[in-house]
């Protein structure tokens, strides 16, 4: 799998996380509210992260880890933060609050990271 493709991934299921874990992000009422949310959202984030990308190509070692999550962290935030004013305007989402922020962004990095380091046996064998 594409390291594009494991970021889109992350994302996908950060923002889904991020939606349904924590009680600040509201993403509508009726399903089909919550699906155009976190498709909305992803696609937002997607776009971003891909206009300035902050991350690791392949697999690193775990110091590159660390930086990079931070600096991605960091990135995730001020997305969430943009969200948080678009969101309204654009879809049934809501964010609130810097904690809600923060912690939107540390789910969304964490499953973005651990998305790019995911590879299969074939991938390993051919390293």
């Amino acid at each position: 799998m594409d390291d594009r493709v494991r970021r889109r991934v992350g994302i996908l299921v950060g923002v889904g996380l991020a939606g349904g874990l924590l009680p600040g992000v509201t993403m509508g009422a009726e399903t089909v509210d919550v699906l155009l949310s976190v498709m909305i959202t992803t696609m937002v984030m997607v776009v971003l992260t891909q206009l300035v990308f902050i991350g690791p190509s392949g697999r690193v070692p775990v110091r590159m880890l660390l930086v990079f999550g931070g600096l991605g962290f960091l990135q995730d935030a001020l997305i969430w933060w943009l969200l948080s004013w678009l969101a309204p305007k654009i879809s049934a989402m809501h964010v609130e609050g810097w904690g809600t922020i923060l912690l939107a962004a540390l789910l969304t990095r964490t499953a973005v990271v651990v998305a790019s380091q995911l590879t299969s046996r074939t991938e390993i064998a051919a390293d």
